[in-house]
Parts: structure tokens; C-alpha cells; sequence
């Protein structure tokens, strides 16, 4: 029988990540739930009724809710029919939700529970690799606005998290790719052997069937329960994990939000160290490394150069502001975060020159 790697993510509302194959019994992460709403996009549906068939055969009623799929799911309208939904169901503070999904589903799914009743429970039930090494983890739920990408949300932390390593088996190769990035991210951030094992040999790096890709999951995890676990609402610490973001969610914005967020978080990521490299704080070898390691998978390194001037108008107004000043996750070194804080517009337009395609 395949093992489940318990991960401890601290805190005021200490949790476990569980991480492992064919793990679908959320309602153990939930004693004393009467109802379970079980959100999920089109694509999930087999899963999601897999899913209500357990907590049915614990003596826990499932409500299935099916929410549009990926982004399209984050809008106030989709959340307020969701609320319509459990408010019909008869949900108290002794019910639960549960999110089954990649990143979208979860955010969405989290955001949900966070308003209902002022905070019920709620479990994310990652199946895409961008949802377990990132937006699962860490109690940030959100849905997005006209404005930008998840500028409305709030922190919920969940009753745990399930990372079911069966579900990435279908998923395609882009989808996989496009996990990577986030999971690169936390290996410049903090953890190298993430880079040394993806350098290796990148194809073995996403083979969903091979021990790699798992370790691999679970380094990212830990690096983000270490992060989260003491600094919930980003008001410090948290930021780093932000890498590579600033930029990542304009060019999501400026796309309609058509572009898979890993693909974005991968420009971000070159263009993040690009920025270090200019400001003198990153030395080149390790700005190129960030090239080569997102081009080994196959993800993008730059964008369009004519989106520069919408780019720079929708990065004004990213949650890591502070007014009109801009800030930018950036590395002084190798697993040395920083922050660089109002940057010149000079500046901001060479680094992204570099990048430009």
C-alpha cells in the first residue's frame, strides 16, 4: 500500500498536509460535519461523486456543487450562488466544505467557506500539481475582480489539506509543466535541491508514475508550511513566497486570465531575477539558472514586449503595494530572499526588456 506523508503546517490552526495516492475520505479531517457542500469544476465530476460516496458511506450528507472550471469559477457570482446553495441546504457552523479541484476550484472553494457563517470548515482536495504545492496550502482563499487577480479573499486556514498524487496521473504534460513553476519557485526561494533534482533530468522531474516528481511535491509543501506556519497573513515572512508573482499576475490580467498561471509565474520568475541582476543585488550565474530551469520544462521565459506599459499599470496595483510604491520579491543570492521596494520605472522597463519577446 502506497504511504501518506503527513506534513505539519503551524500556527493558531495547525493542520496536515496529507500527501499520498487514492486518498478521496475527507470527512476524517472533519468529525462532527453533518453536510458536506463538495464544490468542483465539469472535469472533476467522477471524482467529486467518488468523493460524496464516502462521506455518504461515514453517515455525512453531501451536497455536490459544480462551479465553472479553472479561473472562469473566481467571480462573486459564482461564490454568491454557492452561498444560495447552502443557505437552501439548511448549512450551520457544524457543516463543512470541501473544494475538489486544482487552484481555482480551492480558492474559490476556501473563500466560500470563509464568508459563510463568518468561517465554517472546509478542506481543498488538490488534484493538479499547481494546487498541492500552492494554492492548497496556507489558508489563502480569494476570487478575482475586475481589478486584478485575487483582490478580494480572505485568510481561512483549512481543517487540513489532501494532496491525492493518483489525480496528476491525468493530467497532461502542460498542465504538469505548468505545476513546475511554482514548484521552481520554492526551490530559488529556499530549498536548492529542488533545482538539482529538476537539472537532473527535467523529463523524469514530471513523470507523475516516478518517486521524483513526489519528493519533489513534497520539498515545495515544506517550504511553504515552513513560510505559512509563522506568518499567516503576509504580513512579513510571507511574502517571499511571492516570487516571481508581481508580474506573473499582470500578464494573467492583461491574457483574460487565459494563460495558465504557471506559465505566467515562469516569466515572473525570469523577470524577478532579471530585476535582481540589474539593481546589483543577483549575481548572472544564478539569474541564467532561472532561464535554464524554466526553459528545461518547456514554459515560457518572456512575453510580449508591446504589453509593457498595461503590465506596469496593473503591477501598481498588486496586493503587495504599499500605495504607489511598488515592491518586488527578489534574491540577493541563491535561497536569499528580498525585497526590493520602489524600484525606478528605468528600471522596471530594462529588466523587462531583457525578457521581452
Amino acid at each position: 500500500m502506497d504511504k501518506t506523508t503527513r506534513i505539519a503546517v503551524g500556527g493558531d490552526r495547525p493542520y496536515d498536509v496529507l500527501v499520498g495516492r487514492d486518498l478521496l475520505d475527507p470527512p476524517q479531517l472533519l468529525p462532527g460535519a453533518q453536510r458536506l457542500a463538495v464544490l468542483y469544476a465539469p472535469p472533476m465530476r467522477g471524482r467529486a461523486e467518488q468523493l460524496a460516496e464516502r462521506a455518504r458511506m461515514a453517515g455525512v450528507t453531501p451536497l455536490l456543487v459544480e462551479v465553472p472550471d479553472a479561473e472562469a469559477g473566481k467571480h462573486i457570482e459564482v461564490a454568491a450562488s454557492c452561498w444560495e446553495r447552502l443557505g437552501a441546504a439548511g448549512f450551520t457552523r457544524a457543516d463543512a466544505v470541501v473544494g475538489v479541484g486544482g487552484g481555482a476550484v480551492t480558492d474559490l472553494a476556501g473563500f466560500v467557506a470563509a464568508c459563510w457563517l463568518r468561517g465554517v470548515r472546509w478542506v481543498p482536495v488538490a488534484t493538479s500539481l499547481l494546487g498541492m504545492v500552492d494554492a492548497a496550502v496556507g489558508g489563502k482563499t480569494g476570487i478575482n475582480t475586475a481589478a486584478g487577480k485575487n483582490l478580494v479573499g480572505a485568510f481561512h486556514p483549512p481543517a487540513g489539506v489532501i494532496c491525492d498524487l493518483a489525480a496528476l496521473d491525468s493530467l497532461s504534460p502542460a498542465d504538469l509543466a505548468a505545476g513546475m513553476a511554482e514548484v521552481i519557485k520554492c526551490g530559488f526561494i529556499a530549498d536548492p535541491v529542488i533545482l538539482e533534482l529538476v537539472e537532473r533530468d527535467p523529463a523524469v522531474a514530471v513523470d507523475p508514475a516516478g518517486p521524483v516528481l513526489r519528493e519533489l511535491i513534497e520539498r515545495a509543501i515544506r517550504v511553504k508550511a515552513q513560510v505559512v506556519s509563522g506568518d499567516l497573513r503576509e504580513s512579513g515572512a510571507r511574502e517571499i513566497l511571492n516570487y516571481g508573482h508581481t508580474l506573473a499576475h499582470a500578464i494573467e490580467k492583461v491574457e483574460g486570465y487565459r494563460w495558465r498561471h504557471g506559465h505566467a509565474v515562469a516569466v515572473g520568475l525570469v523577470y524577478a531575477a532579471t530585476l535582481a541582476l540589474l539593481e546589483g543585488r543577483l549575481d548572472a550565474q544564478t539569474a541564467q539558472r532561472h532561464r535554464a530551469v524554466v526553459g528545461a520544462l518547456g514554459l515560457p521565459t518572456g512575453y510580449r514586449a508591446e504589453a509593457w506599459p498595461d503590465l506596469l499599470a496593473t503591477m501598481r496595483v498588486d496586493k503587495k503595494a504599499r500605495g504607489s510604491v511598488l515592491r518586488f520579491v527578489v534574491l540577493a543570492g541563491l535561497a536569499h530572499p528580498t525585497i526590493l521596494e520602489a524600484p525606478s520605472d528605468e528600471l522596471l522597463h530594462a529588466a523587462y526588456r531583457e525578457i521581452a519577446e
